[in-house]
């Protein structure tokens, strides 16, 4: 047996157990975390839809694009959702795998339980089956992927939503298996496209949910794929990580599922970002910190989020999302780090961009070792009269460890759908909606269109 063959019979086994109530609930909240962000994500770049839509017009179809007054075809409408979702970098992911599970495997497995007429049990089973397959790839070839310049989301998230929507639609475990292989073929996503102000990270996204469609399609049409995609010279896991025999990790990692593992973000930037974040926060309420009060901030950190994280430039909100010095000094001067304080607007901000530039990172071995279990960071403040204030932040807010209570997350939902301009009314009936477990498709497409 092969080492794919392995891998589909090990989720074939993991699929046919019950699912605890307690993941149930969890990826519950997971579907809630998309919806508003998703929501959000459409409203905060609307102008971009309209061109995008002006030049040319998406196909006519039944399903609702999310957050925007237009309904397309399967295909349009997947995309979209993917692009929307993941546009406010404020989705859900894993540390861990480097990778966000939610906005793509959400935007095809939504339309199509609508298309389908699928019960709202089948399709949280669906979901936490797409989460362990994507975080199960991710981990398996991480960091060495995104060394390689790789982004998860768009690489091991189409292979997730392959094998989500072969369970969404009771595909045989052949046409599972050659969604699969046509996934490891389309699977991409380029990390470069973090840097220097470009705004295509969403986009990743959003191609890996039209990918991931297109292989239950080929699929289904009878094509047939590599019998051994992950394995062998030329197969997924040598072309994502350059080498061969790298070993495929275990289902249920650590003892729990994917879905549980997935952080939910407080603060509107890269997750790496978040230690820093909340450590200037905690620092300003602590001592009633002002920007005006401070000679310099130091940051240390793991590897990682100092890599492509540490500028002071800030040519755009994408840019700002990215940048520890830039969300510091938000963090400083207003205490916080939502979506107001990236608006293009606000990062103009002289205030905020003078204390920036007294913002230094740099990795810390000993940080380092411990990510991903523990994802710290430590913040250093000088302030002019003489006072050196530390905080060290080991679990930011959302992750499993530390997360969001059942407040916050409620307010955070209603904050990002109102975002949108839809009434409160509204963000309660989308929220009651998914905690009563409805399958009125139709009705949950008109709230959230």
């Amino acid at each position: 047996m092969n080492l794919t063959d392995k891998f589909l019979d090990r989720l074939e086994v993991l699929a046919a157990k019950p699912v605890p109530l307690r993941v149930i609930e969890r990826a519950k909240r997971a579907m809630l975390d998309y919806l508003c962000v998703t929501i959000a994500g459409a409203a905060s770049q609307y102008d971009k839809l309209e061109n995008y839509c002006t030049f040319v017009p998406p196909e006519a179809g039944a399903c609702t694009v999310i957050g925007c007054n237009r309904k397309a075809s399967l295909k349009e409408t997947v995309f979209l959702n993917g692009l929307n979702g993941h546009a406010l970098d404020y989705d859900d992911g894993t540390n861990a795998g480097i990778i966000h599970l939610g906005s793509p495997l959400f935007s095809v497995l939504l339309p199509l339980a609508q298309q389908h007429n699928c019960s709202f049990d089948k399709l949280l089973h669906a979901v936490i089956i797409g989460y362990e397959t994507s975080f199960t790839m991710a981990i398996s070839i991480q960091p060495m992927h995104k060394a390689m310049g790789y982004h998860a989301t768009g690489t091991c998230g189409t292979l997730g939503i392959a094998i989500a929507v072969s369970y969404l639609l009771d595909l045989t475990p052949q046409q599972r298996k050659e969604a699969f292989a046509v996934a490891c073929v389309s699977a991409g996503g380029m990390l470069n496209v973090l840097d220097d102000g470009s705004e295509l990270k969403p986009y990743n996204a959003g191609k890996a949910a039209l990918a991931g469609i297109t292989a239950v399609q080929m699929a289904m049409a009878g094509y047939h794929g590599h019998p051994d995609p992950l394995g062998n010279e030329r197969g997924f896991l040598k072309m994502m990580t350059g080498n061969k025999d790298t070993p495929l990790k275990e289902l249920l990692h650590d003892g729990t599922y994917a879905v549980e593992k997935a952080y939910t973000k407080p603060y509107a930037a890269c997750r790496y970002l978040h230690p820093a974040i909340e450590g200037a926060i905690m620092l300003r309420n602590q001592h009633n910190l002002t920007a005006e009060e401070i000679e310099s901030v130091h940051v240390s950190t793991y590897f990682w989020a100092v890599n492509k994280h540490d500028h002071c430039e800030i040519p755009c909100s994408a840019s700002a999302k990215m940048s520890i010095p830039y969300s510091v000094a938000a963090a400083v001067v207003y205490g916080k780090a939502g979506l107001q304080e990236y608006d293009e607007e606000i990062i103009r901000d002289d205030r905020l961009l003078n204390l920036a530039k007294k913002i230094t990172v740099a990795d810390d071995e000993e940080l380092t070792r411990i990510f991903p279990e523990i994802t710290s960071a430590i913040v250093t403040v000088k302030t002019l009269d003489g006072r050196q204030l530390q905080c060290r932040v080991d679990h930011p807010k959302g992750e499993p460890e530390n997360p969001l209570t059942e407040r916050e997350f409620y307010e955070r939902f209603c904050e990002l759908v109102k975002f949108s301009g839809k009434s409160a009314e509204t963000a309660d009936e989308i929220f009651d909606f998914v905690q009563n477990s409805c399958s009125d498709w139709n009705r949950l497409s008109e709230l959230v269109r």
